[in-house]
Formats: C-alpha cells, sequence, structure tokens
C-alpha cells in the first residue's frame, strides 16, 4: 500500500523567515519547512500569513504523515 498525500487541518501559530521557511502548528511541536524554490512558494506564504492573522484553520497537504514539508495548504 503507498503512501500518498496527506492532509492536517491545524492552526499556524509562528512564521520564521529563513531558508525554508520554518511554520510552527498549534496542534504539533514539530517545525515544518517551505522552501522558496517551490513553485507556489507565494501563494502559500501569504495563505500562511492571513490564517495566522485571522486565526484560521487550514488543511496543510503534507508528502506523507512523516514528512515536515508543506506541499500545499488550502
Amino acid at each position: 500500500m503507498s503512501e500518498g498525500p496527506v492532509y492536517r487541518e491545524m492552526s499556524v501559530a509562528t512564521i520564521r523567515e529563513a531558508e525554508p521557511v520554518q511554520v510552527a502548528f498549534l496542534e504539533s511541536a514539530r517545525f515544518y519547512k517551505l522552501s522558496r524554490e517551490h513553485p507556489g512558494f507565494e501563494r502559500i506564504l501569504e495563505r500562511l500569513r492571513e490564517a495566522r492573522a485571522s486565526r484560521r484553520v487550514l488543511k496543510v497537504r503534507l508528502a506523507s504523515l512523516d514528512s515536515d514539508v508543506i506541499e500545499d495548504v488550502e
């Protein structure tokens, strides 16, 4: 059984402007990464910032349950 992308509903706690950008969510002690090389970087970062400001929950797409790389957000 192959493991595909996974969506987790999470609330943005903090965003660290580094390379890669590091994002902490209230639901996890881990820092998740968003590469500046990602084709959707600007769009995803803007959604993360908006969600943090409005305290809105996002669906965060990860490559797998064990991944710490942000692939997309909804």
